[in-house]
């Protein structure tokens, strides 16, 4: 998915850099459109994944306060080392997606300036 986001918002950008005129941008913005809500909805799939494995992170370092077992010690730095990484990949996510955002009025921009 990062491969993907990243290849597509450079593309985009390309796009936007070059300005050719025989392009059709009212197509481009039309794929960007549905690439946009693909890559939102991954984005609101991500944040769900990432509070659940916070809740539970925490719940489990509470319950840790509360009561020592080697278990939950384990289970706390397997949802921690797997909390971390979901982080930065929904970080991706929702950076990407807010570029896309501003890549979307670029395009906008450039077919009104064609009107």
């Amino acid at each position: 998915m990062k491969n993907r986001i990243l290849r597509y918002m450079e593309y985009v950008d390309n796009i936007l850099e070059k300005n050719e005129t025989e392009l059709s941008y009212e197509e481009i913005l039309q794929e960007h459109m549905v690439q946009i809500q693909f890559f939102s909805h991954e984005r609101l799939i991500h944040l769900l994944v990432t509070i659940t494995f916070a809740l539970l992170t925490f719940g489990t370092f509470f319950l840790l306060v509360l009561s020592f077992s080697p278990g939950l010690v384990c289970l706390f730095i397997a949802l921690l080392v797997l909390l971390v990484p979901y982080i930065m990949h929904y970080y991706l996510l929702e950076n990407g997606v807010q570029k896309m955002y501003q890549q979307y009025d670029g395009l906008l921009r450039r077919i009104r300036s064609r009107q």
